[in-house]
């Protein structure tokens, strides 16, 4: 795997342009990165309890890619075990940065394991990550 610079967010502000634009569907494709991801989905934990995270966060990320062009089927578009992952990183780490900016707490998880592009694939095979089925609904880690 090519490794990538980690883009970092300046503040909180660019973190919520993020979220709102994801809710919105208005975020170009283009800033839709692993990173956007990460920040959407830590801002919509800690700064939306009307939201219902775990509820709606596939519907969330579904409708954005409709509304940027991207098909949600058996081989692109939204991936409810890797979301999982992540979502549940989001919450262990925002819970030890009790007290950090969103920016400060989103900066941290991209630059700890769990922040990582390839972090699922340290739990997962890659058959099984990579399969419909992990795709279509969340599975449990195999490794």
């Amino acid at each position: 795997m090519t490794a990538h610079p980690i883009r970092f967010f300046a503040d909180d502000e660019a973190i919520r342009r993020v979220g709102e634009g994801l809710l919105a569907r208005t975020l170009p494709k283009s800033e839709w990165t692993h990173e956007a991801h990460i920040a959407a989905i830590l801002w919509l934990i800690r700064d939306r309890p009307d939201i219902d995270v775990d509820a709606d966060i596939a519907g969330i990320i579904s409708n954005y890619n409709v509304a940027t062009g991207v098909v949600n089927d058996a081989s692109h578009g939204y991936h409810e075990t890797i979301t999982c992952c992540y979502l549940d990183a989001a919450r262990k780490v925002s819970a030890r940065l009790v007290g950090l900016s969103l920016a400060d707490t989103v900066n941290q998880l991209l630059s700890a394991p769990e922040g990582r592009r390839d972090w699922p694939l340290r739990l997962y095979s890659r058959e099984r990550l990579m399969s419909v089925a992990a795709r279509r609904a969340y599975l449990p880690p195999d490794l």
